[in-house]
């Protein structure tokens, strides 16, 4: 029964006979010589001497034979696909050296390693999309499209909208004073959210005392200052219509190349004082000519910021972050941010790209460092912002690491910048070691207070607190979000996460919109938080010490101290989240 052909197809007889396997002996039954040839090679023309079977070159013509043959549509359920999209199967020749390799996707081509195909010629019937709606893994996005984690930061976290943000594309001719084409979408993306006071002449009357030697005159407009047309462009897009006080004092500073100590009050401004002088001097001076170049065969890419800010919280980093892509924007300058709490893999990625201007905190950048993805042995500009708060946090021995230890230009070969709320005896120890013949600036009273915030102090018993701030939310049409909720936000600090947590849990039973944020929520929800905040989508933020410093979030009118801070220090840092860049705002204790 085995050798019998059936009605389906041939039986194994006939497919001997076909093979002419049959034919090996002679009619006398004697064995012959003769070798065994592909049917496929049989008519061909006959040389004078037959040559020798070359089992590699059979295997060669067998391939070319099979690339020859047309393809057959195969119908399956009414969906018709190219044979030559499953390649890897059964019959591909190309897959002999990988056998355990399998393909899931038939797209990939040979699973053996063989080129890769694209899908053609699907067509969509049923729930299948077509081939244009199919991205493969390895396709780039497009570049004018915002990219989430990249920098494992805030919502916006990359702003990817410039075509030579690689080191490996920079050359040494560039121009980097020379604006790049505009990118409308990037440009509502990066300055829809601007927002400005309504008290800035008051600014007029905050003292400013300026000491140092030589130091540089002031100045009233930005109009004064040597700017790029970069610079200038991207302050006219933010609308910035005049400097406040220190960054009129500030600004000529750093373009005179001058270290710089400067103590200002919460919300005066600080972040743009150092960024506009600092990329204009990066526009001015282009692309480095000496940057080492990574082994031949090295696969781990290393970058070399040109600027370094030192931050001492995750949001505070991303706030820098995200006024440097303001400043950078139609640039060639990429800004990044790194930071504990996101996943590093992503920031790494995200580095990868290219990076000139770099944002961290010092934890995360230490670390950043031991993986051998930053050196700091380019960086020519130095800022430590917050610096009595990263005291406070215990990130001395970092700092001292970074700066001295990691191969970082030394004093007189970068310019250094420290700004500062307080100036304890701590930060006065590090001015001195970390920076060359500076000048001191003091905005204001230092450690003060903002004129423009109204303080009124309460004496309530604990047992009451809950009922008071209750009548508090109350009086402001806050439950159940009956306000304007993004015109009139309320934060309200505590000394606990612990605390916090109850305080949201106690008032989201009362009908309040809240959220809360604390040092043991993951970055995820701590973006989320203040996300909802900024937004209004809940009008009333509690939190400990985590947001209490650097935080620009607008139209922040009343800030309620539930708990008491625990020194003088912390509540200026706390009720400066309101009455900033010339705003009003109302402090009860």
């Amino acid at each position: 029964m085995i050798n019998e052909s059936n009605e389906n197809g041939k039986g194994l007889e006939q497919q001997f006979a076909g093979l002419d396997l049959n034919s090996t002996s002679n009619s006398s039954g004697a064995k012959t010589s003769e070798r065994y040839i592909p049917p496929h090679l049989r008519n061909r023309q006959n040389t004078e001497e037959s040559p020798k079977y070359n089992q590699n070159r059979s295997n060669q013509e067998t391939e070319k034979f099979e690339q020859r043959r047309e393809p057959e549509n195969i119908k399956a359920g009414g969906r018709d696909f190219e044979r030559d999209s499953f390649k890897g199967g059964r019959g591909d020749f190309s897959n002999f050296g990988n056998r355990g390799r399998k393909s899931n996707d038939y797209s990939t081509g040979s699973s053996g390693g063989g080129s890769f195909q694209r899908k053609v010629d699907c067509e969509r019937v049923g729930n299948w999309r077509d081939p244009t709606y199919v991205k493969e893994n390895w396709e780039d996005k497009p570049r004018d499209e915002p990219r989430g984690g990249g920098a494992g930061g805030a919502r916006n976290n990359s702003f990817d909208r410039r075509s030579t943000n690689s080191r490996r594309y920079e050359r040494e001719d560039e121009d980097w004073s020379r604006p790049l084409p505009r990118d409308e979408r990037m440009e509502r993306q990066l300055f829809s959210q601007g927002h400005t006071g309504i008290n800035f002449e008051k600014y007029e009357d905050i003292p400013v005392e300026a000491s140092g030697e030589d130091c540089p005159p002031h100045i009233n407009s930005f109009s004064e200052l040597p700017l790029t047309e970069i610079i200038r462009m991207n302050i006219e897009l933010t609308r910035y219509t005049s400097p406040t006080p220190v960054q009129k004092y500030a600004m000529p500073i750093i373009l005179h190349k001058r270290d710089l100590m400067a103590c200002a009050q919460t919300g005066s401004g600080k972040t743009a004082a150092f960024l506009i002088p600092i990329l204009n001097q990066i526009f001015e001076n282009g692309p480095p000519k000496n940057i080492p170049v990574p082994p031949r065969h090295s696969s781990r890419v290393k970058q070399y910021p040109l600027s370094l800010v030192l931050s001492p919280t995750r949001e505070l980093a991303c706030q820098i972050y995200e006024e440097a892509c303001k400043f950078a924007y139609r640039s060639r300058v990429r800004p990044c941010v790194v930071y504990g709490g996101a996943d590093p893999a992503q920031q790494m990625k995200d580095l990868d790209r290219g990076c000139h201007l770099l944002v961290a905190t010092p934890g995360r950048l230490v670390d950043m460092m031991e993986r051998g993805k930053i050196s700091l042995e380019m960086v020519r500009y130095l800022v430590l912002d917050e610096a009595d708060r990263m005291l406070d946090m215990g990130f001395e021995p970092q700092i001292r690491r970074i700066v001295l230890e990691d191969r970082m230009p030394g004093i007189g070969e970068r310019q250094t910048l420290m700004f500062s709320a307080t100036f304890p005896k701590k930060v006065q120890e590090l001015a001195r070691k970390f920076l060359d013949n500076y000048i001191f600036l003091a905005v204001g009273r230092v450690g003060s207070t903002s004129e423009n915030i109204t303080q009124k102090v309460v004496w309530v018993e604990e047992h009451d607190k809950r009922s008071f701030l209750l009548d508090l939310l109350n009086a402001a049409g806050l439950r159940n979000g009956n306000a304007v909720a993004h015109d009139s936000l309320t934060l309200t600090f505590v000394e606990t996460k612990k605390g916090a947590d109850a305080l949201e849990h106690f008032l989201l039973g009362e009908g309040y919109p809240v959220t809360s944020i604390h040092g043991d929520r993951t970055q995820r929800e701590r973006e989320e938080a203040l996300w909802n905040f900024r937004t209004g989508h809940t009008s009333v933020l509690v939190a400990t010490a985590v947001a209490a410093r650097g935080l620009d979030i607008p139209n922040v009118k009343h800030v309620i101290n539930f708990d008491l801070p625990s020194d003088v220090e912390e509540y200026v840092h706390r009720i400066g989240r309101t009455g900033r860049v010339g705003t009003v705002g109302k402090s009860l204790i």
